[in-house]
């Protein structure tokens, strides 16, 4: 982080000095008490069983140079620089807005119901080689971590790829109002978060705010119908990417071997050959996103195809190792109807082996949770899964549906992940081939774990 004052944290904030001096100097900023360095600016959030206040005069004692209060904070007598402000949280975004305006480099918002993080890598793969390229690290992308992620950036970078996550209505225009990108990209509309936007329209309204300035340019998967609609009403610069339709950016003879696709790049000025360390049609997709972007921000084709082979996936997105001769696709991060299609498809590109899926609960489907577990089982059993192990309570729908579209998929239900991980390790047997995969909160990485300690152990 280049440093600021509390100068111009007050006229980011509009807050109240209560005590200290404005030309203290801020350097780091943390909302933990526990990580707090010299010059750092402590945050006090509230949540539904904390309250940040309660922890202010830990922060000052760990070192802290100044710390923002809330209207209800008693103040004591301290040592530091305090800064009243209505509301702790919206005071951070306040920040990051400005923070971030103090630099003069391209901001690319990357958005989408599934693949944003792996977008958001491939993007900086293909600007890599030419470019010094600042990006979201793990899942800060929401309504505190996007803040906290921009306090990282420093005048070094050239660009910045933030991930803009979103869950519930009004969040994208915060989110929006504190990075303002110039770019923007938009993977696909899916079922995510059902449970709060309750339909697929109200999601799409919801990701097209990503970009508010009037020259920015937001990139759409056009095979994501919703999105092919939507240009009508977006007043900004439209590019269209995909596989079915005749888009600027589109691609065709795809193909995979030895964990490499390969598919024919066609653009108005290019037909070449682009290549990806990865497996699966969803990650062409988000190349083709990636090569778009690149190229119209000037990058040459072939730094771009150099940066895409640099390509790794984030951690516990379809991680493909292998283990005493049994290959486990590590997908566990989160699940959705989408992804999960997109991890089978993967698991079916792999030649040879029986294909086993442990797939625990999707969740935040709201009411078209049963429906859409059931239509999920179905789709892994037609597609001729050997195994199918669900856990949990919503993926007993995803067992039901399994077994009335393949009586030749074994399937097994089991409560929990120990209960799954025990099934796993009594089946195995070499030349297997396994995807695990579930929402966040299923905590599916334990059996991946798991079955890798008593892989190796063999």
């Amino acid at each position: 982080m280049e440093t600021i004052t509390i100068s111009e944290i007050l006229t980011a904030t509009g807050g109240k000095l209560l005590s200290g001096n404005t030309d203290q100097i801020i350097n780091r900023i943390s909302c933990d008490s526990r990580e707090i360095g010299e010059n750092c600016l402590f945050i006090p959030l509230k949540g539904e069983r904390f309250n940040g206040n309660d922890f202010i005069e830990k922060a000052l004692e760990n070192g802290a140079a100044a710390s923002l209060v809330s209207s209800d904070y008693n103040s004591k007598s301290i040592n530091g620089a305090l800064i009243e402000v209505e509301d702790t949280l919206k005071a951070m975004q306040n920040i990051a807005k400005y923070y971030l305006s103090k630099f003069d480099i391209p901001v690319i918002g990357v958005t989408g119901s599934v693949g944003k993080t792996t977008t958001k890598e491939m993007i900086a793969a293909a600007l890599g080689k030419t470019m010094k390229v600042f990006k979201t690290e793990g899942n800060y992308n929401g309504q505190i971590g996007l803040p906290m992620t921009i306090f990282n950036l420093d005048s070094s970078y050239e660009v910045a790829i933030l991930e803009m996550g979103v869950s519930k209505f009004g969040e994208m225009e915060t989110l929006c109002d504190i990075a303002n990108p110039d770019i923007g990209v938009i993977t696909n509309i899916g079922m995510s978060h059902m449970e709060n936007f309750k339909s697929m329209e109200n999601t799409c309204k919801e990701k097209l705010k990503i970009v508010k300035k009037e020259n920015a340019v937001l990139y759409l998967n056009g095979d994501s119908p919703i999105l092919l609609e939507s240009e009508k009403n977006i007043p900004q610069k439209v590019i269209y990417f995909g596989l079915n339709g005749d888009y600027p950016f589109k691609c065709q003879d795809v193909y995979s071997i030895n964990g490499i696709t390969k598919f024919t790049l066609i653009t108005p000025e290019f037909r070449e050959e682009i290549s990806i360390p990865c497996l699966g049609i969803h990650n062409v997709y988000n190349a083709l996103a990636a090569v778009a972007i690149a190229l119209g921000m000037g990058i040459h084709l072939e730094d771009i195809k150099k940066g895409l082979l640099t390509f790794k996936n984030a951690a516990m997105r379809q991680q493909i190792s292998e283990i005493a001769g049994i290959t486990i696709i590590d997908d566990s991060y989160n699940a959705s109807p989408d992804s999960m299609k997109s991890a089978v498809s993967v698991l079916k590109s792999i030649e040879s082996g029986r294909k086993i899926v442990v797939m625990a609960d999707m969740l935040e489907l709201g009411e078209n949770s049963a429906n859409a577990h059931y239509e999920i089982g179905r789709y892994i059993a037609i597609e001729g899964i050997n195994i199918l192990i669900t856990i949990g309570d919503e993926s007993k729908n995803a067992s039901e549906g399994a077994k009335s579209a393949n009586q030749n998929t074994l399937v097994v239900h089991c409560n929990n992940n120990h209960e799954a991980y025990k099934c796993l390790e009594s089946i195995i047997k070499e030349n297997d081939r396994i995807l695990i995969k579930g929402s966040r909160g299923t905590h599916t990485e334990e059996i991946v774990q798991k079955l890798k300690e008593y892989l190796k152990s063999k």
